[in-house]
């Protein structure tokens, strides 16, 4: 039921036919909601299930002009994490679709790494809502989101 990463202590509460899923669309499980964006920015899942998502991202490449993280990636990170969430939510043979993004920025950062905590708000059979907070390295949030996410049928 949980799969076991390269990483030393990561592990996923991810079903099995999650994993397959992604591994057939050559997807490393490491990043399997990310996608292309998702590897860009760095994000690391850390840990997953349909009530709780903690992923990771470095600052560095992720900073606009002025050196600051780029708030358009704190919101690409809750996403990803919200996505991850929903989908296992959804199950076998279903997807999620995030059709609302809500984020406001308490702080910047400016290096390290930033974490987001996705934690469910509500589960339902054809939406799930999931509330994101990502803080800095010393733990100061840093920005707060809420995903609303649509399930659907493959």
């Amino acid at each position: 039921m949980s799969e076991r990463h390269p990483e030393p202590g990561l592990t996923l509460d991810v079903p099995q036919d999650v994993i397959d899923h992604f591994a057939r669309l050559g997807v490393d499980a490491a990043t399997f909601s990310g996608g292309e964006l998702g590897e860009q920015l760095g994000i690391r899942i850390v840990e997953a299930s349909p009530e709780r998502v903690v992923g990771t991202m470095p600052v560095e490449g992720a900073r606009q002009p002025y050196g600051l993280l780029h708030g358009g990636a704190s919101a690409a990170l809750a996403e990803t994490l919200g996505s991850v969430g929903a989908m296992l939510h959804a199950g076998p043979g279903r997807y999620a679709v995030g059709v609302d993004l809500n984020a406001t920025h308490h702080r910047s950062a400016t290096s390290g790494l930033v974490t987001g905590v996705a934690t469910a708000v509500f589960r339902g059979r054809t939406a799930a809502t999931y509330e994101v907070a990502i803080t800095d390295d010393q733990g100061r949030r840093i920005t707060s989101c809420r995903l609303t996410c649509m399930l659907r049928d493959t």
